[in-house]
């Protein structure tokens, strides 16, 4: 059990480290040769050239100027400078929306944590009970704090409950009103921009396959039957993984003409040459630039009869089309129905936004979407279980005084002061977060394969299983493991039907690990993000050895995403703590709204400077961030119940059974309320925007605009190559040349769309 002096110690070195961290990134930030790192967004936007201050070579590295090395921290009111509206159009509603997650939580805890502090902490200190039970449990200075310190059939109980009601009206009030907000923001986005090529057009997958038929005339004869005055036309989807191939591979040809181009520019006076063997490593010398242009103009050929290959072959055509419609209220109507009487045939729904498409999954059969749900949802199960292991072994680290009471042995050891205030009050939280470093990206592999046809779908699936994953393992893993190692000695040598009294009181005391937990995870590790140490390192390392072109230095930046698979879910878990523990032990409170406020000021200076959003989805995410929020009330109302329990507080117990009935009331009342406006897109809302488009623009070509929207990124950079595709509408039905986006497709025999390349 972690003592004041451990908290002390690991506080010390968490504020130590951020301190170290963000004293590192302020130097590095204003350094020449990192500014691609810490502002890429700026780069990609075109708005940012590289610095120098001062002349000479040494300048182009470091930063000569000493004035600004006084200004250091500018960049924390900088990063608070930008308003929302500003922010929407520079990152996108998803960042904004995303950083109002940080300031919901200083709404909800800030009244919270005060008048906690101020009314149940004096209430539970002037308890006692713990001075009796200290010979039969294990407990530190800081559960004195909690409700564990509370005399049984107290009527001091009363004052918990009532804050337990006052702060879920509370909570419920200030989720109400951001739900509203945030839904009013989505369709004022949405409403606001002038046209999406999403809002007109469908994804149809599972398109049958019809004797003497292909599955573009299929798909053109069912929507011209059944969508006859709004169809436009569609985009097929093939399979040309072995195209792919040879665009990574011309690709790279064209990188090092471009290199050897470039070298040339710079030396007038010395063509550069390359030898003709293997890697180039072996044969005669020739010229590099004619070399180069040689190899690729012969590297067109393949793929010109590559691509004739791909279109000859019916084999190669996937049952899945991306579909438009000449208005946005058609789409909707084909989108939001069901367009067969057999409802496993023609699905269809929202075609993602061009950058939010996950290809590889577009054809996957609906029988085999079932299967892989069905599996992964087993491989989640016992992935969770799984953890407990480790989980387990952590809390092991985080109760210390347990395992001397079984095992005398490891004391001499554990005894010495510097070794047990580092395992107690630094390790736990620093183990747990190691454990949990690699899991976003397994649970991510399983959203995939899964079957989700968009990113943005896979970032939030990956993102439910990180949270019940966190919830289980993080959250009553380590309530139940550390109550199981931490009162061991009480739980051999004790009657049954004392464990559950054992447990109630032991419940409140696990807030210590949380704290550490709170400041290793929410403090040092904040200032970690926006060190980026990682990118930093590696950024350098390529442009050593990889960077040859100004193309290649851009790929090099890897500006990243906000990473809503693990940040969300990691948000939710520290709303599950406040909430769990505002009036069980409040003195978690303030190290909660530390990192809220803290983490809000690093996202924010990320968002703007840093991260490059691949997608928008208009902030789909809201509604589970909503309702895992009020999952947390429910948490707190049941273990808040069966901890009074144990308090034999029976006067006091059923006036808490009035809380969950009026927080599921209050849940389903916010998703028929709201949420319908995340889901579907409202037919009157798509017929006003259609008749205001007509109005404003009569001479509007909607054909013309949405060709090649979804033409997939890999081919965007070679347009120069002519390929010859079939697209068939209603107007047309011979052969001719559209997008490069229908050559894409599934690899057999799986039939996902499997381009193994990053575009």
């Amino acid at each position: 059990m972690a003592s004041l002096q451990d908290i002390g110690v690991s506080a010390f070195i968490n504020i130590l480290g951020a301190f170290a961290f963000l004293l590192a990134f302020a130097l590095l930030r204003i350094q020449p040769i990192n500014d691609r790192v810490y502002f890429p967004k700026w780069y990609i936007k075109g708005a940012r050239s590289s610095p120098r201050h001062g002349r000479g070579l040494v300048a182009k590295f470091v930063n000569l100027n000493f004035k600004t090395y006084l200004t250091f921290l500018n960049w924390m009111p900088d990063a608070l400078r930008m308003s929302e509206t500003e922010l929407i159009d520079h990152a996108g509603l998803d960042s904004a929306v995303f950083l109002r997650i940080y300031l919901l939580g200083l709404k909800i805890f800030i009244p919270m944590a005060i008048l906690a502090i101020l009314v149940l902490i004096p209430i539970n200190v002037s308890g006692g009970t713990l001075f009796f039970l200290r010979k039969e449990l294990v407990v530190s200075d800081i559960d004195k704090l909690s409700i564990s310190n509370v005399r049984p059939k107290s009527e001091k109980f009363f004052a918990h409950i009532s804050m337990a009601y006052l702060f879920t009206l509370w909570t419920c009030y200030m989720l109400y009103k951001e739900y509203d907000r945030v839904a009013f923001m989505r369709l004022h986005f949405l409403s606001s921009q002038r046209r999406r090529v999403d809002q007109f057009t469908v994804a149809v997958r599972n398109v049958p396959c019809i004797s003497g038929h292909s599955i573009s005339e299929s798909v053109d004869q069912f929507f011209q039957t059944n969508h006859p005055d709004h169809y436009l036309s569609h985009q097929a989807v093939y399979n040309a993984n072995k195209f792919a191939r040879f665009v990574r591979q011309r690709e790279r040809l064209q990188n090092w003409l471009d290199y050897n181009q470039l070298k040339f520019e710079r030396h007038p006076d010395k063509r550069p040459t390359r030898k003709k063997g293997f890697l180039g490593l072996c044969g005669g010398r020739v010229d590099a630039i004619e070399y180069y242009k040689q190899t690729i103009k012969e590297h067109d050929k393949r793929m010109a009869l590559e691509r004739e290959r791909i279109l000859k072959d019916p084999k190669l055509i996937m049952p899945v089309a991306f579909v438009s419609f000449n208005s946005r209220w058609a789409a909707a109507v084909c989108a939001q129905t069901q367009q067969s009487k057999n409802p496993t045939l023609w699905l269809t729904n929202w075609a993602p936004e061009p950058r939010d498409v996950y290809w590889q999954n577009l054809a996957i059969p609906f029988v085999s979407l079932s299967i892989r749900k069905l599996i992964m949802s087993i491989t989640l199960f016992a992935l969770v279980f799984f953890y407990m292991i480790p989980i387990a072994f952590v809390q092991s680290l985080a109760n210390l005084e347990g395992l001397e009471r079984v095992a005398p042995w490891l004391r001499p050891v554990i005894e010495v002061n510097i070794i047990k205030s580092f395992l107690q009050g630094f390790l736990p939280g620093l183990a747990l977060k190691i454990f949990m470093y690699i899991l976003p990206s397994v649970l991510m592999l399983m959203s995939k394969i899964e079957g989700h046809i968009c990113v943005s779908s896979l970032e939030r699936k990956a993102a439910a299983k990180y949270y019940y994953f966190m919830l289980v393992n993080v959250f009553l893993g380590s309530i139940v493991a550390g109550t199981a190692f931490e009162q061991l000695h009480s739980f051999l040598h004790q009657s049954p039907t004392q464990i559950p009294r054992t447990i109630g009181v032991s419940i409140p005391m696990k807030a210590t690990f949380f704290i550490t937990y709170i400041m290793v995870d929410g403090w040092a590790g904040i200032a970690v993000e926006i060190l980026r140490l990682k990118p930093l390192v590696i950024y350098h390392l390529k442009n050593m050895f990889l960077v040859k072109t100004e193309r290649d230095r851009e790929r090099a930046m890897n500006p990243g995403t906000v990473g809503l698979p693990e940040t969300i879910p990691t948000l939710q878990l520290y709303f599950l703590l406040g909430i769990v523990y505002a009036v069980i032990t409040p003195i978690l409170l303030p190290f909660i709204l530390v990192f809220f406020a803290f983490a809000y000021l690093v996202y924010r200076h990320q968002i703007i400077n840093v991260y490059n959003q691949g997608y928008e989805s208009a902030a789909a995410f809201w509604p589970h961030v909503h309702s895992r929020i009020i999952g947390s009330l429910f948490i707190s109302h049941l273990l808040l119940l069966g901890l009074l329990s144990t308090k034999k507080a029976a006067n006091s117990t059923p006036l808490l059974v009035v809380l969950p009935i009026l927080t599921f009331w209050f849940h389903k009342y916010c998703k028929s309320r709201f949420e319908p406006a995340f889901r579907k897109y409202p037919l009157e809302e798509a017929m006003a925007k259609d008749m205001l488009e007509r109005s404003s623009e009569p001479n509007l070509n909607i054909k013309a605009y949405l060709a090649d929207a979804y033409l997939h990124p890999i081919f965007r950079s070679f347009e120069e190559v002519e390929l010859v595709e079939v697209r068939v509408d209603k107007n047309q039905s011979h052969m001719s040349t559209p997008s490069m986006s229908e050559i894409s497709s599934p690899s057999p025999p799986h039939y996902v769309y499997n381009y193994d390349f990053e575009p």
